[in-house]
């Protein structure tokens, strides 16, 4: 079955560093717990799982940041832990706790038993793909995702979130063989699961680093960015006659930026720790950048959210060679009064056009 036509561009082209008419947003965790509409939909499906799974609700809950701010993107409602889930290793959504793992790997025999799953018990997750591109109609492009290989491994060592990464850290130091192990099952794992979405009608896909920026220097070019980049490297470039972009965001790796961009990515999220303005001449506007507002801002009130909006505009400067896609350096909060979102993407969307109109 063919996919509607895309009517609104303005996100790839700004990706690919080409000319657009304003700064495109749109934002981490958009679909989400901020959202009286989602936390209804949620308790309709009865579990954080349960609305995953199902690929209507993905659907639902994907478009309903779309009904009420003008977005440049949708981005697929999942998680990037089904991936290990997919792995056997048994997710579930504490309430109040977050994610847990019954299984979580412990020791050389745990990974051996570990494989690249097969792609048919992520099915609900192409099928969402699939359905949400179809429902969109052509208004934005939808953005797939996934976790990086490091990410997903300190939850499957760790067994959930955690505040010091003593499991994984201790695995890496003692046992680096064992995590290089883990990570290369999650690579491959990754390149199937993005290739999957992109197949199913994902118009472009990022690659959530969130954890890449917990290790010591080398290390986290030994640990994480190899396999990042292992995964760039496999992933389908062209699709249905366009070139499908990819974002890779490493939470807290400003410093690394010189060694990220050499990973192939076409653009590079920044949390709001980076200057914009210096980033961009210390990679020469090799690729584009995604940020980095701090979405604690969103409490500060709409003058201040105005404020920062420009301010984040200002830095990263007129477009030229290098493409700016507005977002938060960190997913937005589910205390977030939904009208402040509102200012946010209109003053984006205003003050950016008035700047490349200068």
């Amino acid at each position: 079955m063919s996919l509607p036509q895309l009517k609104n561009d303005i996100l790839l082209r700004s990706l690919l560093r080409e000319p657009v008419p304003y700064t495109p947003v749109w934002l981490m965790r958009q679909a989400g717990r901020y959202l009286p509409e989602y936390r209804a939909t949620r308790a309709e499906a009865g579990s954080f799982m349960g609305l995953a799974q199902n690929k209507e609700y993905a659907c639902e809950v994907t478009l309903q940041p779309l009904r009420r701010f003008d977005l440049d993107a949708a981005i697929l409602f999942s998680d990037i832990l089904t991936v290990p889930h997919a792995m056997g290793l048994g997710l579930d959504f504490v309430h109040g706790e977050g994610p847990q793992f019954a299984h979580p790997i412990k020791d050389e025999d745990d990974v051996k038993r570990l494989a690249v799953p097969d792609m048919a018990k992520l099915q609900y997750v192409f099928d969402a793909v699939n359905l949400i591109r179809r429902e969109l109609d052509g208004k934005v492009p939808l953005i797939g995702f996934a976790g990086s290989p490091w990410t997903i491994a300190c939850y499957m060592v760790e067994g959930r979130g955690s505040a010091d990464y003593r499991k994984i850290k201790g695995m890496m130091y003692g046992r680096p063989d064992l995590v290089h192990q883990i990570l290369e099952i999650n690579a491959q794992t990754t390149i199937q699961y993005l290739n999957e979405q992109i197949r199913a009608g994902a118009q472009a896909a990022m690659i959530f680093d969130s954890w890449g920026g917990v290790m010591a220097d080398t290390l986290f070019q030994e640990f994480s960015l190899a396999y990042t980049k292992k995964v760039v490297d496999g992933l389908i470039r062209d699709n249905d006659g366009r070139r499908v972009p990819v974002i890779v965001f490493t939470k807290g790796g400003g410093q690394w930026l010189e060694d990220i961009v050499q990973c192939g990515a076409d653009a590079v999220g920044v949390d709001w720790t980076v200057n914009l303005t210096r980033a961009r001449q210390r990679l020469q506007d090799q690729v584009a950048f995604q940020g980095n507002m701090d979405p604690m801002v969103m409490f500060g009130g709409a003058e201040a959210v105005t404020k920062e909006v420009r301010r984040v505009i200002d830095d990263f400067g007129v477009v030229g060679k290098g493409g700016h896609v507005f977002n938060f350096g960190h997913g937005i909060s589910q205390f977030t009064d939904p009208e402040m979102v509102k200012v946010l993407v209109d003053e984006v969307h205003s003050y950016s056009a008035k700047m490349h109109q200068a």
